[in-house]
């Protein structure tokens, strides 16, 4: 009775740490709705995206997993216009707690739009990502985003959900539904405000309790800096499991399409720097 009361209580706890180590984890390097935006054909741009979480979850999602609390996240996103309809991208992840730097290797994207989206009332559009990730920050080595894109536009306001889902590929893999969505009012010549959605409810069909899903509301504003576009924004965690405060920033810059002259630099999107271009068109 006794070995077998042991190997009860081992079985157990073997479930238990299973159970934890299931539990996904998110790096926050990149906080953004897509907008169908693309650069132009033949473009380069560039956005550094950082964060920064003054209060947010201090336990790690699994054993070894990087705590978000007091954390500063961040990628350098790069991207290149192959037609009026396709953009290439690649991230470099990062993260940099209590003094050291951690490396989330690199993220691969594609990203196929409705063309012109900037000039439609009704866009859309689909981003397909692939990860290679470090065990500091996923339990998966390997993991894939299905970003849809569904918006609409007029002369002052924009509406777009991102009804996302990460899947990630292995022991321990799952699908999660992690939905975002953004509405924003236009207030003058490069100046936009708005609130962004951010939310996590978990594996596919068997969505966790409110309690432990994440919801992060976001206050956003978007504006111009010579030729850079900035977008910040604060973010206050609705539910237990999320970050309380999280700041973020992204910076983005178009270069030059060549053979153009400078006063042609801004891609073919539209609004805000979410985007992946420069251009105001509304």
């Amino acid at each position: 009775m006794a070995n077998r009361r042991s190997s009860y209580r081992l079985a157990g706890l073997a479930a238990c740490a299973g159970l934890a180590l299931a539990q996904p984890a998110k790096a926050t390097d990149e906080i953004q709705v897509y907008n169908a935006g693309i650069a132009a054909v033949g473009q380069f741009t560039y956005q550094q995206h950082l964060n920064y979480i003054p209060l947010g979850v201090r336990e790690p999602p699994f054993p070894g997993g990087l705590v978000s609390n007091h954390s500063l996240n961040g990628t350098p996103e790069f991207a290149y216009g192959v037609t009026d309809w396709w953009e290439l991208g690649l991230y470099l992840p990062f993260s940099v707690q209590n003094e050291r730097f951690y490396s989330d290797a690199f993220k691969l994207r594609t990203l196929f739009v409705v063309p012109h989206a900037d000039q439609r009332n009704f866009f859309y559009g689909v981003n397909l990502e692939l990860s290679n990730e470090t065990p500091p920050f996923a339990q998966t080595r390997w993991a894939m985003e299905i970003r849809p894109i569904i918006g609409v536009r007029n002369m002052r306001y924009e509406f777009i959900v991102n009804p996302i889902v990460d899947i990630g590929f292995g022991r321990f893999g799952e699908a999660d539904f992690a939905p975002a969505a953004r509405l924003a009012r236009k207030f003058g010549e490069d100046l936009y405000a708005g609130f962004e959605y951010y939310g996590d409810f978990g594996k596919i069909g068997d969505f966790k309790a409110v309690s432990e899903q994440q919801h992060t509301l976001f206050a956003v504003t978007d504006f111009k800096l010579g030729v850079v576009d900035v977008n910040f924004g604060v973010g206050y965690g609705l539910t237990p499991s999320s970050d309380r405060w999280v700041v973020k920033t992204i910076l983005g810059y178009a270069f030059p399409v060549p053979g153009s002259s400078t006063s042609e630099r801004t891609a073919s999107g539209p609004v805000n720097p979410m985007s992946r271009s420069t251009q105001r068109t509304w």
